[in-house]
């Protein structure tokens, strides 16, 4: 019979010490950095991939903070382009906001104001504004105005409430120079019905006319229907912008109604930004995609609990068992005062339940328990009370007969 050598240990092997006859050798497992790489890369690539689009989400300009018709605004219904090129043929542009701001504007000499929603004005403030006395060769556009502003700033000047078509080009039919030089262009919006001395372009049916002006020294007056031909989207169609160019950059001062709602939005009262008005728009949107990425990757990782599972236990144990088990460790303790009360405590809830007695999780009331139970049975209530609240029994004996005596009333009580 031959055997074989066992081949020779490496020198790991050599260096643990050699495990005891009967136990399972213990393996240590290393936890390397390969092995957290394995473990947590693609935690780190899904974090490193949100990051990455968040980053470029978050770079995606947003939406114009601007107001419509504002120069400031390059959305489409804003009118930076028209700003720009009437400031590259020398004409200063500025905003405001506030009435002081308006007065300022309208009693200044060489201006063109341009109110772009005079109709927001407050009753009292539109008065006081059309009461100013305005500087020598200025002009004031009123853009789509309401028959209050007319009958303030343009009395004699009707409105017909109606929204012309601002898609067809319309000739001017009037000789005002602004309006020749422009041509046909689209100026729908509403129509007015100018007075007698006023000039009226752009016709709409009839005597109304989508552009009324009206001269008086060197103050004039320019009603528009509609501000759309000037906005950033129409203002390269027709005669669109040489009609702004003419209507605006007769002054080297151009002065542009902005509206006042969403101007305070997100400053203090000091003017100052807030720390969330500084945190670029995009940001916000990226930090909810985040969010509802991390919340699907919590649903698609968490644990799924499946159907619930009996399992047989390993033995059966009766309940007369638990029961003298616990009764052979009170003997042993010699705790029969604490297994007395017990008795007594199970008795005084059943006959109180039997009894129809109010009770909770406590005991129920010693008197009307004693009480009723001497009614039911017709013993002296003090030997019912003594039964259920008496001293402890002093040996084996006197706990047995007490056991009895407790077993017997609870039957009687039940008893109809």
């Amino acid at each position: 019979m031959t055997t074989t050598a066992p081949p020779p240990a490496t020198a790991d092997e050599a260096a643990e010490p050699p495990a005891e006859p009967g136990t399972a050798p213990a393996t240590a497992p290393r936890t390397t950095l390969r092995t957290l790489w394995r473990r947590w890369r693609w935690w780190l690539l899904s974090g490193l991939a949100l990051l990455l689009v968040g980053t470029m989400v978050a770079g995606i300009p947003g939406s114009d903070s601007y107001a419509p018709l504002d120069p400031r605004s390059g959305a489409p219904g804003g009118t930076r382009a028209a700003d720009q090129l009437l400031q590259q043929r020398g004409v200063t542009s500025r905003t405001a906001t506030t009435e002081s701001e308006l007065a300022a504007a309208l009693r200044a000499d060489d201006t063109t104001v341009v109110l772009s929603y005079p109709d927001e004005l407050p009753y009292q403030e539109l008065a006081r504004l059309a009461a100013l006395h305005r500087g020598a060769r200025s002009r004031l556009v009123l853009v789509a105005p309401d028959q209050p502003v007319l009958n303030a700033f343009g009395p004699g000047i009707s409105t017909y409430y109606s929204d012309a078509d601002g898609n067809n080009a319309v000739a001017p039919s009037c000789k005002l120079p602004e309006a020749v030089n422009a041509g046909a262009a689209q100026l729908g919006g509403q129509s007015y019905d100018p007075g007698p001395a006023d000039t009226g372009c752009y016709p709409h049916g009839g005597t109304r006319r989508s552009l009324v002006s009206r001269t008086t020294g060197t103050q004039q007056l320019i009603v528009v229907g509609s501000a759309r031909p000037f906005t950033n989207e129409r203002l390269d169609r027709e005669g669109n912008a040489a009609l702004a160019l003419g209507l605006f950059g007769a002054h080297r001062q151009l002065v542009w109604q902005t509206p006042d709602h969403g101007v305070t939005t997100g400053t203090t009262a000091g003017g100052h930004k807030t720390i969330d008005q500084l945190i670029p728009a995009g940001w916000h949107w990226a930090t909810l995609q985040l969010a509802i990425a991390a919340l699907l990757a919590v649903v698609w990782r968490a644990r799924r609990l499946g159907p619930v599972l009996s399992e047989r236990l390993p033995a059966v144990v009766r309940a007369s068992e638990t029961t003298e088990g616990r009764a052979r460790l009170y003997h042993r303790a010699n705790a029969r005062g604490h297994a007395a009360e017990t008795l007594r405590r199970a008795t005084r809830r059943r006959a109180a339940t039997a009894l129809g007695l109010p009770h909770t999780s406590g005991d129920p009331d010693r008197t009307v328990l004693t009480e009723a139970a001497a009614a039911r049975l017709g013993r002296p209530a003090a030997d019912l009370q003594h039964l259920l609240y008496g001293p402890a029994p002093t040996d084996d004996a006197a706990l047995l007969r007490l056991a009895d005596e407790l077993d017997d009333i609870e039957w009687q009580v039940r008893q109809p």
